[in-house]
């Protein structure tokens, strides 16, 4: 190759790996430093692209394995985000995918940036066979308890995909068993091991930091937008200097509220 060095590392950057093949072949003999560090930096971005290939075909065949030995059948995932806030609902996502759309990025929730969770969440959106998020608020919460809440919140995210007449014949969800479904497979972890599951998770998470981040200017000594709801330092400090407002729940809040608190 007559190519500069830039040229190189530019072509490089945008190869695939039977490109790379190509133009490694074609560079065996040019010993120059810039070169040989482009070529090294190719391998490793090809070698990181197959690994996160080979992690995102693991989730969707996770979810094939529950079906029939021919593969059809829809699954549903679900997953709940909120559970250990002090303010704001739980909710839980629920999520059929699409199979001929493989989502990337798709991971735990938790394993993303903010960033990175908007562009999932909205490929999830567009392209899921169907998709729904569930709320319990905090009223109900504090009246219920949280296994009931949990429950009810479960079983209406999976009642808004089978009311657009999406009607599964799996039904994962993440965390130990709750009993909402003859469908129903539990999954520790399962936003780390399951399409869907993990799908469910990005969504609701999503959606509900956006809905905290909508409540911000109606209580914003609170730092809604910050906190999302969970109990930070500022956040406590602010419960404790201007009490409860409607959206916290009062049955997580009393470790840290003083007495004068309602």
């Amino acid at each position: 190759m007559s190519e500069t060095v830039v040229e190189i590392r530019e072509m490089l950057r945008a190869a695939d790996a039977e490109e790379f093949a190509a133009i490694e072949r074609s560079l065996a003999a040019d010993s120059r430093k810039g070169v040989r560090t482009a070529l090294e930096a190719a391998r490793k971005r090809l070698a990181a692209e197959a690994a996160e290939r080979e992690r995102l075909a693991g989730l969707y065949a996770f979810d094939r394995s529950f079906l029939p030995d021919d593969g059809k059948g829809l699954v549903v995932g679900l997953d709940e985000v909120g559970r250990g806030s002090v303010a704001g609902p739980l909710a839980v996502g629920a999520v059929v995918l699409e199979d001929g759309h493989a989502i990337a990025g798709l991971n735990d929730s938790k394993q993303l940036s903010a960033a990175e969770r908007e562009i999932v969440a909205a490929d999830v959106q567009a392209h899921a066979v169907a998709w729904a998020v569930q709320y319990v608020e905090p009223a109900d919460i504090d009246a219920h308890g949280m296994s009931v809440s949990l429950r009810k919140a479960f079983a209406g995210a999976l009642g808004k995909i089978e009311s657009k007449g999406i009607h599964p014949d799996v039904v994962l969800v993440d965390g130990n068993p709750l009993g909402i479904d003859a469908r129903e497979h539990n999954v520790v972890k399962g936003d780390s091991k399951s399409a869907s599951i993990a799908a469910a998770s990005i969504v609701a998470k999503v959606t509900r930091d956006e809905y905290m981040r909508s409540i911000d200017s109606t209580f914003p000594q609170y730092g809604f937008s910050d906190n999302k709801g969970y109990a930070s330092a500022d956040h406590i400090e602010a419960i404790r200097a201007y009490g409860l407002s409607p959206v916290h729940r009062a049955s997580f809040c009393r470790s840290f509220m003083q007495e004068t608190l309602f």
